[in-house]
């Protein structure tokens, strides 16, 4: 029994190596989308996507898509689909409430969707047992998903905008 349980560890300990490098590239990611930069006098942390969120139109659907890249690389972890749906539903819910006018660039500051997302990529690649691989027709579906959604919302909001400003010609 002991033979089982040593053997089964070290299958974790070499899968946990060999995603060291990928892991790292996700967290420095969501760091950098979500809390790079320390607001003065505060203990907040903000990254990019509040601030490319400032961008009418563009802003939401760029960080989206830096976004989709950990949930892409947490799907060739293998990570299951459940969790993949929460981290989608996470950045789903940051693009298009990113996307309204001023209440969306205060969400933004204060929504962490890619560091929560980190956290489910981190319980999974810490668990005792691998995860069974997620099939490559999910992970299409799920990524084409997610395009269509940022490309939605990107071009409302650019729709709008030009119905803002021609509204005031």
């Amino acid at each position: 029994m002991d033979d089982a349980r040593q053997e089964n560890n070290d299958l974790t300990c070499a899968l946990h190596l060999s995603h060291a490098p990928r892991l790292k590239r996700m967290r420095q990611l969501s760091k950098l989308l979500d809390g790079a930069i320390v607001i003065p006098g505060t203990k907040r942390r903000i990254g990019l996507d509040p601030i490319l969120g400032l961008i009418p139109g563009g802003g939401d659907t760029v960080s989206a898509a830096l976004s989709a890249y950990i949930i892409i690389e947490a799907a060739q972890m293998g990570l299951p689909r459940a969790a993949l749906m929460r981290m989608v539903t996470n950045i789903a819910i940051d693009t298009v409430v990113g996307a309204v006018p001023v209440f969306g660039d205060i969400f933004d500051v204060f929504s962490k969707a890619n560091l929560r997302n980190m956290q489910i990529v981190e319980s999974h690649a810490q668990a005792p047992a691998p995860s069974v691989k997620t099939d490559r027709l999910f992970i299409g579906l799920l990524i084409a998903g997610l395009i269509i959604l940022v490309l939605t919302v990107g071009f409302t909001t650019a729709w709008v905008w030009s119905f803002v400003a021609n509204s005031f010609k």
